[in-house]
């Protein structure tokens, strides 16, 4: 069986969890079943990486994106700057064109890229595929992206159940494609822990992910603020991403936005800044979970899944989160799954940890193992590249008929 020639189109480069993930379903293919080049919108640390591979991997930073928003006025302004964007890069539209011939498919590795993917639908009869990511927002835009999204590519393919649910219910019907989990694949001898972190005593608390509302990372400085309040400062927040505080946000935070600052500011000002580690942005975020013994993600959207956790599960750490899907963080098993957010609640169950570091233990090794039997690097590189031989197979027969 001859290679199937996929250009992927990647929205990051090497900075988030799509990028990453994107990265590790390729590296883990069979020789020979796929040959993959990469175009990046952002140059970044993966083009090494792909480069170490032997995968041709390009910075495209004119790629236009938009996804859809919770709020109507946002995703106003949002689309008819994508819209223009659209119209405006003439040249990079028309050299991905001629470059998409070179391949039996195009894969879109990220639901943002849907105008694009709408775009050169019209324009060539290879197969198109793409990967939803995120929970498109249940609003008459997030409808009229999911409609566009199926019309354009030949499958879909979620990472969790949670999306193709949440995507079925917006178009009203099934939606063609497949879920299939993302790759973490514990990393191969020993990690060095970051060398920033101070290697002490205390519970450290590891959070990966840039700032934003929906991630709900502010609420770190809530729960920090509950443990001062009961005399316990002795527990170390490691956060490592881009905390810079951007869009319309409300009281102190919105505040501090305003005026150019981070999240650092906003825990300074609620008087807990000793209590954090501001690492930036981390190009291996092993090794900050190497230094740490819990890995946190507070979301507002109750979505106790994604890259942080998988890594975090991989690495044999313990996972707090907020939800109901217990298929990656299940309580007792895996971590903590706190069925709502609550800066008391939150703060218990960090005590709870470090009170008894054996569970913390015996948990993380709950979690490496939950990770191997879902997250199986051969096994899930597999699974896509199926997806990708059967939608080329298809577009390919109905071209002949």
């Amino acid at each position: 069986m001859s290679a199937l020639d996929v250009l992927c189109l990647d929205i990051e480069g090497g900075f988030g969890g799509s990028s990453r993930s994107l990265y590790e379903s390729l590296r883990h293919m069979a020789p020979g079943a796929v040959a993959a080049e990469v175009w990046c919108r952002r140059d970044g640390p993966i083009r090494a990486r792909y480069e170490a591979l032997g995968i041709p991997c390009r910075v495209a930073a004119e790629m236009p994106r938009m996804n859809s928003l919770p709020r109507a006025s946002r995703n106003l302004v949002g689309y008819a700057r994508a819209v223009r964007e659209m119209l405006r890069l003439k040249p990079f539209r028309t050299g991905l064109l001629a470059a998409v011939q070179r391949f039996d498919l195009v894969h879109f590795n990220h639901e943002g890229l849907f105008l694009l993917a709408a775009w050169l639908r019209r324009r060539h009869a290879k197969a198109q595929t793409m990967h939803v990511r995120t929970m498109i927002p249940r609003n008459t835009f997030g409808r009229w992206q999911c409609r566009r999204m199926q019309a354009a590519n030949d499958r879909l393919i979620f990472i969790t159940e949670n999306e193709r649910a949440n995507v079925e219910a917006m178009l009203g019907h099934g939606a063609e494609g497949a879920v299939i989990y993302n790759i973490a694949a514990p990393r191969e001898g020993a990690v060095a822990p970051h060398a920033a972190v101070p290697r002490d005593a205390r519970l450290k608390v590891a959070v990966l992910a840039n700032y934003a509302w929906i991630r709900g990372i502010d609420r770190m400085i809530e729960v920090a603020e509950a443990l001062a309040a009961r005399g316990r400062r002795d527990i170390l927040f490691v956060m490592a991403g881009d905390m810079s505080l951007r869009g319309r946000l409300p009281g102190e935070l919105g505040a501090i936005a305003h005026s150019g600052g981070t999240l650092a500011d906003y825990a300074a000002k609620r008087g807990v800044a000793g209590m954090f580690l501001f690492l930036g942005h981390v190009a291996e975020p092993e090794t900050v979970l190497a230094a740490c013994d819990v890995l946190a993600k507070p979301t507002r959207e109750d979505n106790p899944w994604g890259r942080d956790i998988l890594e975090g599960l991989a690495a044999g750490k313990p996972v707090i989160s907020i939800g109901r899907y217990d298929k990656f963080v299940e309580t007792g098993a895996t971590g903590f799954l706190l069925p709502e957010y609550g800066a008391a609640s939150f703060a218990d169950t960090l005590l709870q940890l470090d009170a008894d570091r054996a569970l913390g233990r015996r948990l993380g090794d709950g979690a490496k193992a939950r990770i191997a039997k879902l997250c199986d690097g051969r096994g899930r590189a597999d699974d896509l590249a199926a997806v990708w031989r059967e939608a080329a197979a298809a577009r390919a027969a109905r071209r002949a008929a």
